[in-house]
């Protein structure tokens, strides 16, 4: 039988964890090394993506091309395309993520050129041509099927340029030191330069890509679906990589597991008392 002054310490920890108390401290013991500081945080304000479906995006913005020629949005984008924000240097989630680009490329049965192409923009302004150009011939040497090289480019440009097209997409990154921390999208963009639609992560289904391109091609802005990444990963901005937040998983099966135990005690209670009544 639950006494009432267990129940109210039961109550008391299911409420703690509703609301997020935190766990005390332990006192570091005299001798142990010092553990290394937390890893940065930042807000979804700072980093992230902020969809801007059906915004279009500036076309008359100048960057360099990989052999260092001057070249604007509107001279390249005249059919659907993939945009990548990535910087070239990055060690942790840019590689990936491109490697999955290029893996969908190889699957999907949209022809490349025609019906789709791809631009990847670094917002590094410390990168390039020469760097892009060598990222260029590194990813389609990843692609096994024909594909002209003309449908996948690879572009540098000054901060304040890179700067405004990731604002005009939503793209929001942050620099940490010689690095910087952002998320994994490629977004996709009619010839008109609208925003139709976000995909998240590193990998990609070749039937949702070729899709994504048909709706591009018509200028049809798609809500996203998929955001389970958003939720259940976050970014190391230490190893540069995606790790699974389970702090984040661990959080809601606490708050679930606390409101479950809230219901079943507030039930025995009232057939405590309903029992405690019929009783007199």
């Amino acid at each position: 039988m639950i006494t009432r002054s267990l129940r109210r310490t039961l109550l008391l920890l299911a409420l703690a964890a509703l609301t997020g108390f935190p766990a005390p401290l332990r006192a570091q013991a005299p001798g142990q090394p010092i553990p290394p500081a937390p890893a940065p945080t930042f807000t979804p304000q700072e980093v992230g993506i902020d969809e801007k479906l059906g915004a279009t995006i500036p076309l008359d913005l100048e960057l360099k091309d990989e052999d260092g020629k001057p070249v604007t949005l509107r001279q390249l984008i005249d059919k659907p395309t993939i945009l990548t924000l990535n910087y070239f240097r990055c060690a942790g989630i840019c590689t990936p993520q491109l490697s999955g680009v290029a893996e969908v490329l190889n699957r999907t049965e949209a022809i490349p050129g025609r019906d789709f192409q791809v631009l990847t923009v670094s917002f590094d302004e410390r990168d390039d041509p020469e760097v892009a150009a060598q990222k260029r011939t590194n990813y389609l040497g990843e692609i096994t099927r024909p594909f002209p090289p003309a449908a996948w480019r690879f572009l540098t440009g000054p901060g304040a340029t890179t700067r405004a097209l990731a604002d005009a997409v939503g793209f929001k990154f942050k620099r940490v030191d010689e690095d910087f921390v952002h998320a994994a999208a490629i977004i996709f963009i009619s010839p008109k330069g609208q925003v139709t639609r976000y995909m998240y992560g590193t990998s990609y289904l070749p039937a949702d890509l070729q899709l994504a391109a048909q709706e591009a091609a018509r200028g049809e802005a798609q809500p996203t679906i998929k955001k389970f990444l958003k939720f259940c990963f976050s970014y190391d901005p230490v190893g540069r990589k995606y790790v699974l937040s389970t702090t984040t998983i661990g959080a809601t099966f606490t708050i679930l597991a606390a409101v479950v135990f809230l219901i079943v005690l507030v039930r025995r209670g009232r057939k405590s008392r309903i029992k405690a009544e019929e009783g007199e």
